[in-house]
C-alpha cells in the first residue's frame, strides 16, 4: 500500500469507529424516549452473545479424542463461578479464557 492508501484506510477506520460511537447518542438523545425494542436488546443481548460464544467455542470439541473436553469443561466452570461471584461479563470471559489457555499450556500439554 502506498502512503496515501494507508492514510485513507486509517481515516476510514477512524470514521467508522467514531460513527458507531456517536450515532446512538445522536439518534436516541435525551429529548426522545428510547424505543422498547432497543431497551429489550439492551436487556437480553448480553446473555445471547454469551450463549453464542459458548456454542462457538465448543463446536469442535471431541469428547472421544484428545483431552476429552476437560480443559473446556473446567474453563466453563471457572467462567460460571466467576460470573456468579462478580456479576461482570468482562471478568467472566477474561477469567475463563485465561484459565483455558493456562490449562492448555501447562496441564494438558
Amino acid at each position: 500500500m502506498t502512503l496515501t492508501q494507508q492514510i485513507i484506510t486509517i481515516a476510514m477506520c477512524v470514521l467508522g469507529t467514531m460513527a458507531t460511537r456517536f450515532l446512538p447518542f445522536i439518534i436516541f438523545n435525551e429529548k426522545r424516549r428510547t424505543p422498547e425494542f432497543v431497551q429489550y436488546l439492551g436487556k437480553f443481548l448480553p446473555s445471547a452473545v454469551f450463549g453464542m460464544l459458548v456454542i462457538y467455542c465448543l463446536k469442535n470439541v471431541s469428547l472421544f479424542h484428545g483431552t476429552h473436553g476437560l480443559p473446556e469443561g473446567i474453563a466453563i466452570l471457572v467462567t460460571g463461578m466467576l460470573h456468579c461471584w462478580k456479576r461482570n461479563m468482562l471478568i467472566s470471559i477474561a477469567g475463563g479464557t485465561i484459565c483455558y489457555l493456562l490449562l492448555l499450556h501447562f496441564v494438558f500439554v
